[in-house]
């Protein structure tokens, strides 16, 4: 076993693997044990308060010295008080722990999603979203609202049920089939009800995110087409869906609950005629029929704990469809050091996804400081050759050298920090114009800004911006135009200052002469970089002697 596994217990319910998941470090252990353990003494101190408020207020009634129910009294007042002191503890161990155990899950999660970006995730965004937001809360459930709830009423209820049978055994035994029909059938029916519904909701909920967030996405255009009706309609249809499955599951927790109410009143019916025929006193007899009262809200959590259990194991589930993806790049498990040439050569280079080729057969010599053009229709593997070089995607076949060294055997940030990209579609986060070059290189002086910003042809722009460098951009760059979003995204660019530039289709959404001054300001800005640019626009390219690569 390695030191990983021997360092963790793996919650594993019912032999199900998602949720395996729901790791807990031996750690926290402790505080799940302490939040049982506090659970069950004030589930406990509930049970006795009922019961022994019972046994003294029907001995008052008989009017004894006052001494005979002093410790009665007592009782009552620090059951009171340590039913609502041992509460506390419980949620505050519990939720310490499960929130501790969610934030080991989402950093799990996290993590996998950095290893599958951007070439390995074929998930809707919104639904994906709904995966590392909404299943992922799933383990608050299972640990809150599934694993407590039921080891506390098992043994409050197991307790109680003694505590009977010392004072009746006959009663003892009708409580005692009571709490087995409420922790077996009374799940059972519950479950059975819901199992359809559970299951749904997950992915109900992930279909909802992701109508919604293409809804807004797309916004623009779907009213320039007068498409509302038709993505309001398929949205409506979604949340229809979800919202059924929901009431269903609702429906099922009545049900549950109603039965849970039979049970109890069962079993306290049982210890009133049970007791009357038996030779019991008074103040014994309030204590058989009201105690079992008690039960119903240490048993309360029981049919929820059921159908929860069902929807957790689907949203799990969910997860580990995102934690099972194929990972589309293998990190070396011992990487080279980093040459100092900055030479890329491509090898008869074979890339593609699923079972078909994009890319086959493709050489490239690019010598440090060299330009290259590599074009070719929609579809022909650019975008993928230069994932390739970024090492978003392993190659199938082939070799892709940085100065004689194989990338596969450099880890991905080592590839990155000689190799840059820019997109059609680089990304500017609705933050200042600051913010989105400090990405690049966290800590740059202003002066260090400015000049990035003067080399893309973009310093006068922003220069005569009212709060400059702190000027908001919008989400997505909404406030700037197309020009000025690229032309910012390749001064964050030019500042993480990388040797190798790989420039994918970054004219595309531009006019024929501004994407021709924005390129020849890119490869001006490059100096003595080497340039791969990725484009079905040749033409554009300011220099007419560089290589010219045709994919198709």
């Amino acid at each position: 076993m390695s030191s990983l596994q021997s360092d963790r217990t793996v919650v594993n319910l019912a032999g199900s693997r998602p949720l395996g998941l729901a790791v807990v470090d031996r750690r926290l252990a402790g505080r799940l044990v302490l939040a049982v353990i506090a659970g069950v003494l004030a589930s406990g101190s509930a049970v006795a308060l009922l019961a022994t408020s019972a046994w003294l207020i029907t001995t008052a009634a008989a009017q004894p010295p006052v001494l005979t129910l002093m410790v009665a009294i007592v009782a009552v007042r620090a059951f009171g008080v340590g039913r609502g002191v041992f509460r506390y503890v419980e949620r505050l161990a519990g939720h310490d722990a499960a929130y501790r155990v969610l934030g080991g899950v989402r950093a799990r999660v996290a993590g996998r999603l950095e290893e599958l970006a951007p070439a390995g995730l074929s998930l809707r965004s919104g639904d994906l979203l709904a995966r590392l937001v909404l299943d992922v809360d799933a383990v608050l459930d299972l640990w809150l609202r599934v694993v407590l709830p039921v080891l506390v009423a098992a043994v409050t209820a197991t307790a109680t049920v003694a505590l009977l049978v010392i004072l009746l055994p006959v009663a003892g035994a009708a409580v005692a089939l009571a709490v087995l029909a409420a922790c077996t059938v009374v799940p059972w029916v519950t479950a059975g009800t819901a199992r359809r519904a559970e299951r749904t909701i997950a992915g109900a909920r992930g279909a909802v995110a992701a109508g919604a967030t293409e809804a807004l996405l797309t916004a623009a255009d779907v009213v320039a087409f007068n498409a509302v009706d038709n993505v309001l309609a398929g949205f409506s249809a979604a949340d229809a869906r979800l919202a059924q499955a929901e009431r269903r599951s609702a429906w099922s927790t009545g049900l549950g609950n109603a039965l849970l109410v039979l049970c109890v009143g069962g079993a306290s019916v049982a210890g009133l005629v049970l007791g009357s025929q038996a030779d019991v006193s008074g103040p014994v007899l309030a204590v058989l029929v009201l105690t079992p009262l008690a039960l119903a809200d240490v048993l309360g959590g029981i049919p929820v704990a059921a159908q929860l259990a069902i929807r957790v194991r689907a949203s799990l589930g969910r997860l580990q469809q995102v934690m099972a993806l194929p990972t589309p790049v293998s990190e070396p498990s011992q990487a080279v050091e980093l040459p100092a040439g900055r030479d890329l050569t491509v090898r008869g280079l074979r890339v593609g996804y699923g079972e078909a080729d994009v890319l086959s057969g493709l050489d490239l010599e690019l010598p440090a400081g060299s330009r290259v053009v590599v074009t070719g229709p929609s579809g022909s593997g650019k975008s993928t050759l230069a994932a390739v070089l970024l090492r978003f995607l392993d190659p199938r076949g082939g070799d892709v050298l940085l100065d004689g060294v194989e990338l596969r055997q450099l880890r991905g940030d080592q590839v990155r920090s000689v190799i840059g990209l820019l997109t059609q579609e680089s990304h500017v986060f609705d933050t200042s114009i600051r913010e989105n070059l400090l990405l690049a290189r966290p800590g740059s002086s202003d002066l260090r800004l400015w000049k990035a910003l003067y080399r893309a042809r973009l310093g006068q722009f922003v220069e005569s911006l009212p709060d400059g460098l702190d000027t908001m951009v919008g989400e997505h760059g909404a406030r700037l135009s197309g020009g000025e979003r690229q032309r910012l995204a390749f001064a964050r660019l030019l500042l993480a200052d990388h040797d190798v530039l790989v420039l994918d289709e970054p004219t595309e959404h531009l006019d024929e002469e501004t994407a021709r001054a924005l390129l020849a300001d890119l490869y001006a800005a490059a100096g003595r970089r080497t340039v791969v640019l990725l484009t079905h626009r040749p033409e554009l390219a300011p220099y007419r002697t560089q290589p010219v690569v045709d994919l198709a």
